[in-house]
């Protein structure tokens, strides 16, 4: 008959108290390490432009004036608002800037996912489409806005008219895509949608591939089609990147100047202006810095209003949800 002997088990002591304290200490040094730089990147880039704009839309600022800044107060927010000879292209520009918002966040939104999910497959090759797709946002919005300025170009020079011309055999076209009215903000949303839709396919895509396999597992046991598959699994696991997508291309919508400014030049009959266009017109064509600071602090209001807005609205659908 033999005998084993066990040996006692020891548990882990905790760490003696100053131990404990030296790691805090060294985990508090090493997030103020990497909150500092952001923080410092933060006030320097935002916080004081933006205190500076405020201080100038206080004050009468105009750059061929020898004269220094005079007091107005908040004189040039009722001009901007309420004025007759100033509020008409205020609020002309707010409207193009809202109808290209909401045609550009769903549209692009809905094209990027599409092709997220078009391309979120292992198949040989995927990496040169994806790549393909992507490539549009690497590119210079100037550039880009050249580009298709060339596309759109009146008269039988310009590509698209080319190609219509060609497949209509002669009977319709051309048009002046540019310089109507009715189709040149269409010409820029078309153009923004193509140009932008590959950095949200990248970060849908991203969100893609973090959907765990098993829960598409289990819905092909359950017999669920590829429609029930996309509604009941991939888009609740792209809850969260979809709202962080429609935040951020929301920000960058109203945000539009370049296209405008390279393509249309906020024509034709003010068609395509916007408030950026029109603060950076009025800042450096009409010389009023005072005014073009009025309307700069004006729109980061509104667009942090929608922002706000949007927010708590997608917070509250999500803890419903």
């Amino acid at each position: 008959m033999s005998t084993t002997t066990q040996t006692p088990r020891t548990t882990p002591q905790p760490a003696p108290p100053q131990d404990r304290r030296s790691v805090l200490r060294r985990d508090d040094r090493a997030a103020w390490a990497m909150f500092l730089p952001a923080a410092a990147g933060l006030v320097l880039f935002v916080v004081v432009p933006f205190v500076m704009a405020g201080w100038l839309s206080l004050h009468n600022v105009r750059l061929d004036a020898p004269t220094p800044p005079s007091w107005m107060g908040l004189e040039q927010y009722r001009r901007i608002l309420l004025d007759p000879d100033f509020r008409g292209e205020f609020y002309r520009g707010l409207l193009n800037n809202v109808l290209f918002a909401a045609v550009v966040v769903p549209v692009q939104t809905a094209l990027a996912l599409t092709l997220a999910t078009l391309l979120n497959r292992p198949l040989r090759g995927m990496p040169v489409f994806r790549t393909f797709f992507f490539m549009p946002v690497v590119f210079p919005m100037a550039l880009v806005a050249v580009v298709w300025k060339v596309i759109y170009a009146r008269g039988e020079l310009g590509m698209l008219n080319a190609v219509i011309d060609t497949v209509s055999f002669g009977h319709l076209g051309p048009y002046d895509w540019l310089g109507d009215p009715g189709t040149a903000l269409p010409a820029v949303i078309i153009m923004s949608i193509w140009q932008g839709a590959g950095l949200q396919m990248v970060i849908l895509l991203a969100g893609l591939q973090g959907i765990p396999a098993d829960l598409y597992e289990a819905a092909s046991l359950d017999r669920a089609g590829r429609w029930l598959q996309f509604r009941h699994v991939t888009l609740p696991g792209l809850r969260n990147t979809l709202i962080f997508v429609v935040m951020v291309t929301t920000i960058l919508a109203f945000r539009l100047f370049d296209q405008v400014y390279i393509m249309t030049q906020g024509g034709p009959q003010q068609a395509t202006t916007t408030v950026m266009y029109q603060a950076v017109t009025t800042a450096f064509d009409a010389n009023n810095v005072g005014r073009a600071s009025a309307i700069t602090v004006l729109f980061f209001i509104i667009v942090l209003a929608v922002t706000l807005v949007q927010r708590r609205v997608l917070r509250e659908d999500r803890e419903v949800s």
